[in-house]
């Protein structure tokens, strides 16, 4: 029972937070405020309580909009719906502080993740943090690991960084954003060095996957692709088997 209530508690923390989540992703690429009363994306009324509550205004109102009948941007219930599953399944792998600070993690990973693929671009304003709560997990929750997790940061960051540079001098041009070196050493905060292979093996399978899902349903397969979110996809069920066995070795 005390193992189903953190994985509840995780999905409704993860509900709330993807709310949010959702909201930034649509307006800070367009350079539109976070702040003031929350409103309406196309005809900015003012939104009720029950407009507020994750999942359930898109359910009552069918997708639209409850005053002009827009329909509410798909980003929304997919993303609180991604939300309350990191949320969920953080909770349920680690219970506990540990587990709501793993959550964090995965929750900036996703907003991440989720702007890469909208427009391909991975702020250093969120970077940052995701590396930073990494170090400090790990000196807080998981001290052996504190080593192993911070030369995974420098080395997951200087592995892509001298990839990038390299191919810009080969090929003169950019093969790769700057966002994506730092994003792996971020990762390689969470995760330690050893587990960075890991990373872009997944993060190239899931990327081959879609390319050939595009093609069977004859669509173009983009030039860039997001690499920050193919890593992150990557990488979200390795922080949740890390801590999985570290629940197990504790138990």
């Amino acid at each position: 029972m005390q193992l189903l209530a953190w994985t509840i508690i995780g999905a409704l923390l993860g509900l709330a937070v993807g709310s949010a989540i959702a909201t930034l992703v649509i307006r800070w690429p367009a350079g539109r405020t976070m702040g003031g009363r929350s409103a309406c994306d196309h005809c900015a009324t003012p939104l009720r309580a029950v407009d507020l509550v994750p999942l359930v205004s898109f359910a009552v109102n069918r997708g639209g909009g409850w005053s002009c009948l827009n329909p509410i941007d798909r980003l929304h219930p997919a993303i609180e719906l991604a939300a309350a599953a990191v949320g969920a399944s953080a909770l349920l792998v680690l219970p506990g502080i540990a587990g709501l600070s793993l959550a964090a993690g995965g929750l900036l990973l996703l907003t991440l993740a989720a702007l890469d693929a909208e427009t391909l671009w991975l702020p250093d304003r969120l970077v940052l943090p995701l590396a930073l709560l990494g170090i400090a997990d790990a000196a807080l929750f998981h001290p052996e690991q504190l080593e192993v997790r911070l030369i995974g940061m420098v080395a997951g960051f200087v592995l892509l960084e001298s990839v990038r540079r390299l191919y810009r001098r080969l090929r003169g041009r950019e093969g790769m954003g700057g966002g994506d070196p730092k994003l792996f050493g971020a990762l390689g905060a969470w995760l330690g060095w050893p587990a960075l292979p890991a990373v872009l093996i997944l993060a190239g399978g899931a990327g081959l996957a879609w390319v050939l899902v595009r093609r069977l349903r004859g669509r173009d397969v983009p030039v860039e692709l997001p690499l920050g979110s193919l890593m992150a996809l990557g990488a979200w069920p390795l922080m949740l088997l890390g801590a999985a066995e570290i629940g197990i070795g504790r138990s």
